[in-house]
């Protein structure tokens, strides 16, 4: 193993960086923190390092890089394989004397990671850059083992900025007509096709196959495998039903009972813990309403959102015609890449998401397709008034697919904006 080890280091350090588009995620490159990106599969994490050690390679050398990546089919490592790394590289460099940094790629494939990478930390180099697609597994090993030393950083598949940038788009050219038509045309694919960089100008037919195996690979590596989950069957059942239900609300406690008269049998108890795996592996989230329990907001009906369109689209084939509720997701997920604390407002009447910020209700946000039909129109103006008046807001957006607007609304100020302008912003 050692020698394989030394090979895989050997030919980092010889070959080429894949070459890459830049993404927009910013870390520190020297924060003495264990810098930690987590999320779902095939959302561009590797791809995101091989950009990080390209800005390192301004001020170092290769050969004071490590790089691993835990997903090699040769490596087939346990916890006390793993200092042959540190074994491997010096035999290598004998003569170091550098600074190093260590670049560990999924590395939750290892049981017992976090005391080796604990271990460097506190006595080879703090310079330790590390990835993971499981929130819950990597989130609970850094709170026990890695606390204090590390920062935590989110990977969601492109943007719409960083999509058009895969498509050599210049995101600021949306005043001259060829470039906002081009922009316009792009967003349409992007809202139907979703962000998973690799399935970009795919064909249909093979974008979805891909995605449909991204689909289970994450339902057999990150949840099956990682979770020695057996009723399998149910297990799929459940994440066909959410990604479905996106942007709707979703009830673990009707859907047990909508199993149960169908025959089929299944414990409450494994409904939820499916549904915190599920979650756990970044494939759906779950959006509480906004009440100032705590115990109420655990209790109430949750809205579900998927992490990307494409994947909806290749599973859920009727949901191409429901692009209201692709927009919504889409809008969803921009919030999340902004770190914005989330949740959605249901009183006399609904808003799609309220943004919190220290406790506080500081912005409304509506999605709908079209205000061109007059009774959906009413209907989405007052679904954000009611929020705005509840939380003593003054302004609000609505997002639409395609309108511009500025309107005033019994003292209330609205914008109406297109979505791929308010992406872009």
């Amino acid at each position: 193993m050692k020698n394989i080890l030394k090979s895989i280091i050997a030919d980092f350090h010889k070959n080429e960086l894949n070459k890459f588009v830049k993404r927009d995620l910013k870390i520190p490159l020297e924060s003495n923190k264990i810098i930690t990106i987590i999320g779902v599969r095939r959302s561009g994490k590797t791809y995101y390092l091989y950009q990080t050690i390209s800005e390192l390679l301004k001020k170092t050398k290769k050969e004071n890089i490590v790089y691993i990546n835990f997903e090699d089919e040769r490596l087939n490592l346990k916890e006390e394989d793993l200092s042959l790394i540190l074994e491997a590289y010096y035999e290598l460099y004998p003569d170091y004397s550098n600074k190093l940094y260590f670049f560990f790629d999924e590395i939750q494939n290892v049981e017992g990671w976090e005391r080796f990478v604990r271990r460097i930390y506190d006595t080879v180099t703090k310079n330790i850059f590390i990835t993971g697609s499981s929130s819950k597994l990597l989130s609970k090993e850094i709170a026990t083992s890695l606390r204090g030393r590390s920062i935590t950083y989110d990977m969601y598949p492109l943007s719409f900025k960083e999509y058009l940038r895969f498509n050599n788009t210049d995101y600021k050219d949306i005043y001259s007509t060829r470039g906002k038509a081009r922009i316009n045309n792009l967003f349409n694919k992007y809202l139907m096709q979703g962000g998973f960089p690799e399935v970009i100008n795919y064909d249909e037919e093979l974008r979805n196959r891909i995605l449909q195996s991204y689909l289970n690979v994450m339902i057999y590596r990150d949840l099956i495998e990682r979770y020695n989950i057996r009723n399998t069957y149910i297990l799929k059942l459940l994440i066909k039903k959410g990604i479905s239900n996106t942007a709707k609300t979703f009830s673990i406690n009707k859907y047990y009972n909508e199993l149960k008269s169908q025959g089929i049998k299944i414990s409450k108890d494994s409904l939820y813990e499916f549904a915190d795996y599920i979650e756990d592996c970044f494939m759906l989230f779950n959006l509480h309403i906004y009440v100032n329990s705590i115990i109420k907001q655990n209790l109430g009906e949750k809205k579900l959102y998927c992490i990307d369109n494409g994947l909806i689209n290749a599973v859920s084939f009727k949901f191409s015609d429901d692009r209201g509720k692709l927009l919504e997701n889409l809008v969803f997920l921009e919030l999340k890449r902004r770190e914005k604390e989330l949740y959605y407002h249901k009183e006399k009447q609904e808003c799609d998401f309220v943004v919190l910020d220290k406790m506080t209700v500081v912005e409304a946000i509506q999605v709908t397709e079209s205000m061109d039909n007059a009774k959906t129109r009413k209907r989405e103006i007052s679904g954000l008034i009611d929020a705005m008046k509840t939380y003593k807001l003054k302004k609000g957006l609505i997002v639409t697919a395609n309108q511009f607007e500025d309107i005033k609304e019994d003292g209330y100020d609205i914008k109406i904006r297109p979505a791929w302008l308010w992406l872009l912003e």
